[in-house]
């Protein structure tokens, strides 16, 4: 079966390398979480797969398709950030509204979808807050309703509750799982948590110390989750130890 998404020998260099022929294929509907120690190039993979930064070498493939930076390709692909980077003039149901508007959609559309997924997180009723009149929880849940309201190829999600604190980040983990659930999209989600990477994904991606390789894939698949944690623990500080070595 063709991958939803192929990552093939993706490196990137700046004034050292930092990722190394990282390679690994997702199939549609899957929901892969990238873990890695601090500088390896997480977030640096993520913005490269969604086209938002160059690789230096490799290749990236959407249904086939390459995603190069800069280059116009026919794929949407939605973003959410640590940082919701919502408008604050504008309320909740306007700033999903407004990413609809260069696709073309009509007025009247574009706010039936703004509310539909506004309501599919858990805001209805909020539509016409402000994010400066709701929490920190409930912005990041709109930003999410962004993203999904182009109806994306992929959903990339940088750390999104890395902001939040710990009661709302397991309402989040808890609410994203769901909306994977029912939505049945393909997501790349970066965290620097192996608990939560454990807790929400189907895959899971290792990377070792930079410049970054695969370390290990692992299909999270109901192996004892306590005993998984602890594995990807060790792994985590394995990394960390050799990075920390290769340093001058």
């Amino acid at each position: 079966m063709t991958p939803k998404l192929l990552v093939e020998d993706v490196a990137k260099d700046y004034l050292i390398p930092i990722i190394d022929r990282v390679s690994f294929a997702v199939a549609a509907g899957d929901f892969v979480c990238l873990l890695g120690p601090n500088g390896c190039g997480k977030t640096t993979l993520l913005r490269i797969i969604g086209g938002l930064e160059p690789a230096t070498r490799g290749l990236v493939l959407l249904d086939g398709e390459p995603i190069i930076a800069g280059r116009p390709h026919r794929h949407r692909i939605g973003v959410v950030f640590q940082e919701d980077r919502l408008l604050p003039w504008l309320t909740l149901e306007d700033n999903v509204a407004l990413v609809l508007k260069p696709l073309g959609t009509p007025a009247r559309e574009r706010v039936e979808i703004a509310r539909r997924y506004l309501g599919l997180v858990g805001l209805a009723g909020f539509e016409s807050y402000h994010p400066g009149r709701v929490s920190g929880g409930m912005r990041q849940r709109a930003a999410i309703a962004r993203a999904l309201a182009i109806e994306p190829d992929v959903l990339l999600m940088d750390e999104p509750f890395g902001a939040l604190d710990a009661q709302n980040r397991r309402i989040m983990q808890r609410e994203v799982r769901r909306i994977w659930e029912e939505t049945g999209r393909t997501i790349l989600f970066v965290t620097h948590s192996i608990e939560e990477a454990v807790g929400i994904g189907t895959t899971l991606v290792m990377l070792s110390a930079r410049p970054s390789r695969i370390r290990e894939l692992i299909r999270n698949d109901g192996r004892d989750r306590g005993t998984l944690i602890d594995d990807l623990n060790t792994m985590i500080m394995e990394e960390v130890e050799r990075q920390q070595g290769a340093r001058p």
